[in-house]
C-alpha cells in the first residue's frame, strides 16, 4: 500500500533519471506543482525562478495560454492519427513547411520524432542508409566529441561523451568514435591562442578519419554550444576548421539543435550563430516550448534522394514511430513558432543575453570562478578550487553541486554539469528576473566560499 503522501508515494514508485536512486530513497523529491512565466511553485508554495528552462526546454515559460489552447482545439478536433503509409494531419504539413522555411541552410524533409534521442538515432540510420544508397555501406562510423551530449538511447548515448553515460551499459558501441571537447578554458595548451586550439583539434579529427580510413567514417555529430557538458561555447574558427575537415572527407556534419534551436543564442539556430552548414538538423524541446514531446529531424536533398532510392528498391522506409508527427504536438509547435516570431521572443533574446551575461561577467573575479562563458540565454560558470592552475575540485567532493543547491535554497534553479553551473532561463525572463536570479547565484557563491574558506573577509 502506498503511502498518501506525494514524497513517499514518489520514493516508493518513480525511478528518476539522471539521479542517485540511493539518496533519492532518504531525501525523495521536490514535488512542482504550478508555474508561470519564468518561475515555479513547489508543494510547499515556494516559488524559484526557474533559471534552466525545466531541461534547456520550456522556452515561452509556464503559462502560455496560446500553447495551451493550441493543444486544446486539435485535441477536439484529431486527437491523433499516424503518419505511416501515405497518411498525413494537417498540423504536421504545416509544421514541416514551416521548418524547411526557416532552416539555417537549405533542407528538402522533415521527419518526426517525439524526443531528441530519437531524432539522433534517427539521424545515425539515415546516414548509413544515406552511404549504402551509394554503394559504400562500410562508411558508418560516427564521431563525437568528449563531453558532447546527443540523448541516452543506446546509439545517442553512444555518440555523447560523458563518462556516466556509458558506464555498465557497456557503452559506446563499437564505431563509435570521439574526439577532444572544443572547451579553449579546459583544453587548451599553455601559449596556445582560440585559433591555434581551433587548428590542433581539426587536425586530430583529420587525424582520426585518416586513420579509420575516411572510406569507413560516415558522420560527425556536434552541438553548436554544448550543454549538458557544461554550456560550452565553441572556440574561434573552430566549425570553419572542422567543416573544412569533413568536407574533404565526405563526412556528414549533423548539427545537434535540441538544445540550441529556437532563439537559445539569440538566433532561431545556434548554427547560424556559429557558421554551421550541416547535412542534417535534430531539433526538439523548445520545439514546442516543452509543452509537448516533439522532435524533427531536417533532411538535405542528396541524403533525402538517397533515402528515396533506398525505399524504392527495398519496398518502403523502414523507420518510424508511433507518435511520430502528432498532429496535438505539431499544433502546440506551430503555435510556439508563431509566438517566436510574432511576439519577437527570439528579437528579444540578443538584449536579455546581454543583461545576464553583463551581470555574470564580473563573477570571474569571485575566488570560486574561473572562467563565464556564454551567448543569448545560455551560460556556464566554470567552478575552479585554483584560479591560477585553472585546477577543478575533486569530483567527490561535490562542489558545483552544493553551489547549485545553496542557488536552489534561494529561490533559483540552476544545474551544476560537471566542473561548472549552467543557467539558461525561459527567453520570456522579465529583466527584473535577470537581476534576480544573479544576485541569487552570486550569494550562493559567496555561502560555498564562506565553507570553504577561501573569499576573504
Amino acid at each position: 500500500m502506498l503511502s498518501n503522501s506525494l514524497h513517499e508515494r514518489d520514493i516508493a514508485s518513480q525511478l528518476h533519471p539522471q539521479t542517485n536512486l540511493s539518496l533519492h530513497e532518504k531525501t525523495g523529491p521536490v514535488v512542482m506543482v504550478s508555474g508561470h512565466g519564468a518561475e515555479i511553485t513547489d508543494s510547499n508554495g515556494k516559488t524559484y525562478i526557474e533559471g534552466m528552462s525545466g531541461l534547456w526546454c520550456t522556452a515561452l515559460g509556464l503559462s502560455e495560454t496560446r500553447l495551451v489552447e493550441a493543444a486544446t482545439r486539435q485535441m477536439s478536433t484529431l486527437p491523433y492519427y499516424q503518419n505511416f503509409a501515405h497518411r498525413a494531419t494537417e498540423p504536421g504539413i504545416e509544421l514541416a513547411t514551416k521548418l524547411l522555411g526557416i532552416a539555417p541552410v537549405p533542407m528538402s524533409n522533415v521527419l518526426f520524432q517525439s524526443s531528441g534521442s530519437e531524432a539522433n538515432d534517427t539521424a545515425i540510420k539515415l546516414a548509413w542508409y544515406h552511404f549504402a544508397a551509394q554503394g559504400r555501406p562500410e562508411k558508418r562510423k560516427i564521431i563525437g566529441r568528449n563531453r558532447g551530449y546527443h540523448g541516452t538511447s543506446i546509439a545517442s548515448a553512444s555518440i555523447t561523451g560523458l563518462p556516466h553515460l556509458h558506464r555498465d551499459f557497456h557503452l559506446p558501441l563499437p564505431n563509435f568514435l570521439h574526439v577532444t571537447c572544443p572547451h579553449f578554458y579546459r583544453e587548451g595548451l599553455a601559449g596556445e591562442t582560440e585559433d591555434q586550439f581551433s587548428t590542433r583539434l581539426a587536425d586530430e579529427l583529420d587525424a582520426l578519419i585518416l586513420a579509420e580510413g575516411p572510406e569507413t567514417v560516415a558522420a560527425f555529430f556536434a552541438e553548436p554550444a554544448m550543454g549538458t557538458g557544461g554550456a560550452v561555447m565553441p572556440p574561434a574558427g573552430y566549425f570553419e576548421k572542422i567543416q573544412k575537415v569533413l568536407r574533404k572527407h565526405e563526412v556528414l556534419l549533423i548539427a545537434d539543435e535540441v538544445i540550441t534551436g529556437f532563439g537559445r543564442t539569440g538566433n532561431w539556430w545556434g548554427s547560424q550563430t556559429f557558421g554551421l552548414k550541416p547535412d542534417m538538423i535534430s531539433c526538439a524541446k523548445a520545439l514546442t516550448a516543452a509543452y509537448m514531446p516533439l522532435s524533427a529531424l531536417l533532411i538535405s536533398e542528396p541524403i533525402y534522394q538517397s533515402m528515396k532510392a533506398q525505399s524504392e528498391k527495398i519496398g518502403v522506409f523502414g523507420h518510424g514511430y508511433t507518435y511520430g508527427a502528432h498532429p496535438v504536438a505539431c499544433a502546440v509547435a506551430n503555435e510556439a513558432l508563431r509566438i517566436y516570431d510574432e511576439d519577437g521572443v527570439i528579437a528579444g533574446v540578443a538584449a536579455k543575453g546581454e543583461q545576464l551575461g553583463g551581470l555574470l561577467a564580473p563573477l570571474v573575479s569571485h575566488p570560486l570562478v574561473g572562467e563565464v562563458r556564454g551567448t543569448g540565454l545560455m551560460w556556464g560558470i566554470e567552478i575552479v578550487a585554483d584560479k591560477v592552475t585553472r585546477t577543478p575540485f575533486d569530483p567527490a567532493r561535490g562542489i558545483p553541486a552544493k553551489v547549485q543547491e545553496a542557488a536552489f535554497t534561494r529561490g533559483l534553479v540552476c544545474r551544476a554539469l560537471g566542473s561548472a553551473i549552467a543557467i539558461a532561463p525561459p527567453l520570456v525572463i522579465r529583466p527584473d528576473q535577470i537581476e534576480a536570479a544573479a544576485q541569487r547565484f552570486s550569494a550562493a557563491l559567496d555561502q560555498i566560499a564562506d565553507e570553504l574558506g577561501t573569499r576573504p573577509q
